[in-house]
């Protein structure tokens, strides 16, 4: 680790903050994957969507959330390794929303266009970020 540049404290504040949103991302992909879905108040129309989708598009899903999920870790632990993290994570929802967009049709209720934009500037800040931060010289 580079101790000769010093951490911003908004790496701190940035590191947690997305840790915490990322988290979200993760425990509705786990719930997904272990059939929790009821207790997130879904239909059994978008349950069963849900429990069918191709293998492509859950390993895209995956790569999305846990990508960004370890690119926060990452950050935290000033690792140049959050850059790549964050690579992988907007490769993954580059995917994930190719498939919810054109590849199928989504039952009304589990799509929300505010929420979608939310994920992608956050990840996009994250990727920008993480980059920038290596640029720094502030992850090694």
């Amino acid at each position: 680790m580079n101790q000769s540049v010093k951490a911003p404290r908004h790496l701190w504040a940035v590191g947690i903050v997305t840790l915490l949103w990322n988290s979200i991302g993760i425990m509705s992909y786990m719930m997904t994957r272990m059939g929790m879905l009821e207790d997130l108040g879904m239909t059994p129309e978008q349950i069963a969507l849900l429990d069918t989708l191709p293998i492509w598009a859950n390993a895209a899903w995956a790569f999305g959330v846990w990508g960004a999920f370890c690119g926060s870790i990452f950050l935290l632990a000033r690792s140049r390794w959050a850059f790549i993290a964050m690579v992988v994570s907007v490769l993954g929802l580059a995917a994930t929303t190719h498939f919810q967009r054109f590849v199928i049709e989504l039952p009304e209720g589990i799509s929300n266009d505010a929420l979608d934009a939310t994920i992608w500037l956050t990840t996009l800040f994250l990727l920008w970020y993480s980059h920038r931060m290596k640029a720094a010289g502030v992850l090694s």
